[in-house]
């Protein structure tokens, strides 16, 4: 195969001596996959229309990603390591844990990678981030974390992981650990701070022991059966022990509230609020979808109350055409 400039550095693919099991096999589990959104998609504007990445073919049929690859998907494409093109559609999303299960319409006839317990995993530990593409598209990498993750867009995992060193083709990579089983599924590429300026890039992986509790309801239904949290629409960002509104989703229940970008949240019904994880937590203990959300909010000098009905998720998505 000639090399691709997009493909790792050889330094970094893995190499058979280091890893027990049959580790071209197992990467045959990965596949590409391409999205395609209409342009009046709600996620269009932030997340495209034309979104790629890659995923992997689990135990069922299935094939997992991260959801943000195929919110919204009028049709998704799977290519298999042997150049296979199979359709599929989108299954389920979990918005709590941010993956995404795929149905191909056709056996997509490759190995499943079965999915392994990530708890016991120990800083230090070396894996496997697997891109759709083979070795060239696969990085030896390591544990260097696992904490909390708090995403600006109402997302909260309790325990993620963070590898490296970075995959630069991270959406949807399949992480296997030394017994080839997959442990989570890549969602971002994170860039830490060092003394004397330097910079490290790692990926900030979901865990698969979120998937497992809810895989079976997802598979049935297309969603958990618990009650939808409540959403705002809401982007935060934290400053200075400060949380700070960078955006709100268009027409959604912050932008009806009138929310601007630039505010500032202070409490929470009546709790206040300083980083993140705290803001989320605070709004998902309101109730479920539909709750009213009590927000103490400021406006240059001001400090405002301003109540936020939320809504379910789901409800403000694009429904899917029928062909």
């Amino acid at each position: 195969m000639a090399k691709s400039a997009r493909d790792i550095p050889a330094s970094l693919q893995p190499r058979n001596a280091d890893w027990p099991f049959d580790l071209d096999n197992a990467l045959h589990a990965i596949v590409a996959i391409r999205a395609d959104v209409p342009e009046d998609a709600s996620t269009a504007g932030a997340l495209g229309t034309e979104r790629s990445g890659s995923a992997v073919a689990i135990p069922g049929g299935l094939v997992l990603t991260m959801g943000y690859l195929i919110l919204e998907a009028e049709s998704i494409w799977l290519t298999t390591s042997d150049g296979r093109v199979v359709p599929g559609h989108a299954l389920a999303i979990d918005f709590e844990t941010g993956f995404g299960l795929i149905q191909p319409f056709t056996s997509l006839k490759i190995p499943e990678l079965p999915l392994g317990d990530p708890q016991p995993l120990a800083v230090g530990a070396p894996l496997l981030l697997a891109g759709a593409g083979g070795r060239q598209r696969t990085i030896e990498t390591r544990l260097v974390g696992r904490q909390e993750f708090a995403g600006y867009w109402e997302y909260l995992i309790e325990d993620a992981l963070f590898t490296a060193p970075a995959h630069p083709f991270w959406g949807g990579a399949g992480l296997i650990g030394e017994d080839g089983k997959l442990l989570g599924i890549a969602s971002l590429i994170l860039q830490q701070g060092e003394e004397g300026g330097r910079r490290t890039d790692m990926n900030m992986v979901v865990p698969v022991s979120l998937l497992t509790p809810v895989l079976d309801e997802l598979r049935l239904f297309g969603r958990t059966r618990r009650p939808a949290r409540p959403w705002l629409g809401l982007f935060a960002l934290e400053s200075d022990d400060t949380v700070v509104i960078g955006g709100v989703a268009e027409d959604g229940p912050a932008d009806r509230a009138g929310l601007r970008t630039g505010d500032r949240v202070l409490a929470v019904d009546g709790e206040e609020v300083n980083d993140l994880a705290t803001l989320w937590r605070r709004i998902w203990s309101a109730g479920t979808a539909g709750a009213r959300v009590r927000l103490a909010i400021g406006r240059a000098e001001q400090r405002l109350q301003v109540t936020v009905h939320s809504v379910d998720r789901v409800s403000m998505l694009r429904a899917p055409r029928m062909h």
